[in-house]
């Protein structure tokens, strides 16, 4: 089911339950869409309202993105970070519009990104941690060009995450995520990290994983 009457498109799989569902929203990675994630949603607990939300900058000849990339050699790889950070805050927004236009607990949010997707999910709960109660983050890292100062100054204590990298990843260098457990230790943030023998996806095993930590979350 499409829903376009909000500031973000997306997909939607019902909950069983008709009231204070417990939420999840999908963010897909650079040059998807919202139907890349989606595939999880039969798998997943039936409790569960998911939102997978399609990112609003086209791309050509398809596939939609959170912000740009420049992959030029001669550079480097290249995020636009001031775009990064619009879409932080238009899924916070969109994060307020859908608790009010479903019937989902506010207090119950979960967060499941891939790639980009999952470094936008790390940058909106760390900047707002009020707004969300877990992260899942597959094939992402955090980018602290994306997160305020203040950190220190903020409550974690509501957060919880499951960080999960391949370890022979060609997109995402697998350091790159490593360096993820000692900044939320640091942070005092709950969290478990998981490797697996894969490239830049989410192996089976990693998958039965995920689904048995959030089972015990929500």
């Amino acid at each position: 089911m499409t829903n376009t009457s909000l500031s973000l498109q997306h997909i939607i799989r019902e909950s069983s339950l008709k009231e204070n569902a417990p939420l999840l929203i999908m963010l897909h990675g650079y040059g998807s869409d919202e139907n890349d994630l989606f595939s999880f949603a039969n798998e997943l607990q039936e409790e569960l309202f998911i939102i997978s939300v399609k990112a609003p900058i086209a791309m050509q000849p398809f596939g939609n993105a959170w912000y740009a990339i420049n992959f030029d050699a001669e550079k480097g790889k290249w995020s636009d970070n001031e775009q990064a950070k619009a879409s932080r805050d238009l899924i916070m927004k969109f994060i307020d519009e859908v608790t009010v236009a479903y019937r989902v607990n506010k207090d119950n949010i979960t967060l499941l990104g891939f790639s980009q997707g999952s470094i936008l999910a790390y940058a909106l709960a760390l900047t707002y941690p009020e707004k969300v109660k877990n992260v899942i983050a597959l094939s992402g890292y955090v980018n602290q060009d994306l997160l305020p100062d203040d950190l220190q100054n903020k409550n974690y204590s509501g957060l919880n995450f499951y960080c999960s990298h391949g370890s022979v990843d060609q997109v995402i260098p697998v350091d790159w995520a490593r360096q993820t457990v000692p900044f939320l230790n640091d942070l005092n943030i709950k969290h478990k990290y998981s490797e697996f023998p894969v490239g830049h996806g989410v192996a089976p095993q990693n998958f039965y994983e995920l689904k048995e930590w959030l089972s015990k979350r929500i």
